[in-house]
């Protein structure tokens, strides 16, 4: 067994961050540093993300500096997605002090897509670390997207046609005034006990599925109305019960285009990754859904669904050691 490290570095648009990983797939570090954004605001701006990520990086290698680590390759983010033409710009904070480590170092500096990142911290703890084929669930806060994962290509097969399943919580929560990214508050919520939930008249249109793709700006404009209506600003309404409604619409689309993704391309294992598969209420709505199913559902270790630097690390290995 090799006795090296692989340092994994991330700058996304929601978090910087760094991680180690030794041959095994052990995580010796994993560092995260949530991106700043101002109350009322629904995210940051390129430049901004940016700026913070200079600001971070710093920060997060200080904790490295006591550790006497044999880094034998260093790999970061450099795009959203495997294909030719993706890019932001925040990726360029860690793709230039990767570059500049490994130079110093004198070890090769490889380069994935967060996307790539993302899928592999789930993949590899669990049980489809082996299987070649699958489909994978990106949950994020930008992206909505049903992939079919091969050894030789990722493609999106269904999900969202506009905007994600992130955007819609996110925007939904800074309505109710809370902080930015709001999904593990709204989640909060949803999770929250009711004794009137059943008999509540439901406010919300099932999402329409158009094949394995669906339109979310929808039911985001139903929130925002709903929110903005007087039963609601003058307190006679429940959010929370609300919140957990549009958390069930989520759910159930999901588990529907699972199903139908599974028979028309005869695959049976389903992985979930990204920041919205780490919600508690819908990721039990959706096992509990599947669980009769002939299907291998996945959600390996959610606290590597949200964005990190740990399966960039891991592919920085597989690429170095196999």
């Amino acid at each position: 067994m090799n006795s090296g490290y692989i340092l994994g570095i991330d700058t996304s648009n929601y978090r910087t961050s760094i991680a180690v990983v030794d041959a095994a797939g052990t995580i010796i570090i994993d560092k995260r540093i949530l991106l700043r954004v101002k109350k009322g605001e629904r995210g940051l701006r390129q430049s901004e993300a940016l700026f913070q990520h200079v600001e971070n990086l710093p920060e997060l290698f200080d904790i490295l500096a006591d550790k006497k680590l044999n880094i034998e390759a260093v790999a970061v983010s450099n795009k959203p997605r495997p294909i030719e033409g993706s890019y932001m710009p925040c990726f360029k904070a860690g793709c230039g002090v990767g570059k500049a480590i490994a130079h110093t170092l004198n070890v090769p500096c490889f380069q994935f897509s967060h996307q790539e990142g993302h899928i592999e911290a789930i993949k590899h703890y669990s049980s489809l670390k082996e299987i070649k084929s699958f489909l994978a669930w990106h949950l994020s806060g930008g992206t909505c997207e049903l992939l079919k994962v091969t050894e030789e290509n990722i493609e999106i097969v269904g999900g969202s046609k506009d905007i994600s399943f992130g955007q819609v919580i996110d925007r939904v929560g800074v309505l109710l005034e809370m902080n930015f990214p709001a999904g593990e508050e709204m989640d909060s919520h949803a999770l929250q006990e009711s004794h009137c939930d059943e008999k509540r008249q439901k406010e919300l249109s099932k999402i329409k599925l158009d094949g394995l793709f669906f339109n979310l700006s929808g039911i985001e404009t139903q929130c925002s109305r709903l929110l903005q209506s007087s039963a609601y600003k003058e307190g006679k309404a429940d959010e929370s019960l609300l919140i957990r409604e549009l958390f069930d619409k989520i759910a159930e689309t999901i588990v529907s285009v699972s199903q139908c993704a599974a028979e028309q391309l005869n695959m049976t294992d389903i992985m979930f990754s990204g920041g919205v598969s780490c919600s508690q209420y819908i990721s039990t709505k959706i096992k509990k859904a599947l669980k009769n199913k002939e299907f291998n559902i996945e959600f390996g270790r959610q606290e590597l669904s949200g964005d990190n630097a740990v399966g960039i690390a891991l592919l920085g290995g597989k690429r170095l050691w196999q």
